[in-house]
């Protein structure tokens, strides 16, 4: 397949909830939650798209890059290039339905795996939902990661036990769910974390604890102040609340203030691989990536997700090529002017 198929394919197959617009920039989804779009009036999806958008490089062809790097490691593990697939769930009620949360587990998770990267599955209201995304892990012989939603903590340790048991390389929290339509909905308590909530979380798994959903300098800090190994900068794609900053606002003063003591990833808008470039020259050690995943699924299955991540993967090795960065781990902010 191709990427070409692989979206004329999802366009179909989800009409009323994704227009696949030539520019996904959050207009025509705007207040589509459950859905795909951003909560309200999409002001924060349409920001964090504009924002990144607003971000642009600077061609250099008078160098010695010929053959840049972009293999990285987190969590002990190499992957082919600085990408993660980001937890998603409720693919009846947030994508229309054409494949099932089992369907999409597996997709996304072996999809991953066969572009040498890693996929995070995503905990949702529906408790199968999770036990999918754990049975995908399985499947792949331990190579994923399990986010799970705000709820108490002991609902929260019970659920990392499972990810270990699992064989997963990392658990961790999307802290910025705490108030989400979708948990809501199925009657789900979830809230906010204290410090002292995360240290617990923090010391309950010998496994590496991701924090998901910071936008501030100030929250970063007590993450790490709390022992966690990694943090996202997200706005959770817009679909929590509206008016927030864009991650790429915010990035690279979090990155100044811990990216020496916590790993730093990002996500928000990454529609293609220059969008990566533009968040590693921010320093961020790697990105999340979200709805052209869903393409992927819903328009070629685990071989769409599988393409979806080659075609980002070669167009950031273009990117570098063609901006003069050699090394996907260290890119230099003067990559890009904001």
């Amino acid at each position: 397949m191709d990427i070409k198929e692989i979206k004329e394919n999802a366009r179909e197959r989800m009409k009323g909830f994704c227009n696949m617009c030539r520019e996904c920039d959050g207009v025509w989804c705007a207040g589509k939650v459950p859905g795909m779009g951003g909560t309200g009036t999409g002001e924060s999806f349409k920001r964090a798209h504009n924002k990144l958008k607003d971000i642009k490089v600077i061609m250099r062809t008078i160098h010695n890059v010929k053959d840049p790097i972009l293999k990285t490691t987190l969590w002990g593990k190499e992957l082919s290039f600085p990408a993660v697939v980001a937890p998603i769930t409720g693919t009846v009620f947030n994508m229309g339905g054409y494949v099932n949360d089992n369907e999409y587990s597996d997709d996304v998770v072996l999809g991953a795996l066969d572009a040498n990267t890693i996929a995070m599955i995503g905990d949702t209201g529906d408790p199968k939902c999770f036990e999918h995304g754990i049975n995908a892990i399985k499947k792949a012989n331990g190579n994923g990661i399990a986010i799970i939603k705000p709820r108490e903590n002991d609902e929260i340790i019970k659920r990392i036990k499972i990810a270990e048991e699992a064989g997963a390389i990392a658990v961790g929290i999307d802290s910025d769910g705490a108030g989400l339509v979708t948990m809501k909905l199925f009657g789900q308590p979830v809230g906010p974390k204290s410090v002292e909530d995360l240290k617990i979380l923090v010391q309950s798994t010998k496994l590496p604890f991701i924090v998901k959903g910071i936008l501030s300098v100030d929250e970063a800090l007590l993450c790490a102040e709390a022992g966690v190994d990694t943090i996202i900068v997200s706005n959770h794609g817009g679909r929590v609340l509206n008016e927030t900053l864009a991650p790429c606002e915010v990035l690279e003063d979090i990155v100044k203030a811990i990216g020496d003591k916590i790993n730093v990833l990002v996500d928000g808008s990454v529609r293609e691989g220059v969008d990566i470039l533009k968040y590693l020259a921010l320093g961020a050690k790697a990105v999340l990536i979200g709805r052209p995943i869903i393409w992927g699924s819903i328009g070629g299955r685990q071989e769409g997700v599988k393409v979806v991540l080659e075609t980002f993967k070669n167009q950031l090795y273009q990117s570098m090529i063609l901006t003069g960065s050699n090394d996907v781990n260290n890119v230099s902010p003067k990559t890009i002017i904001k």
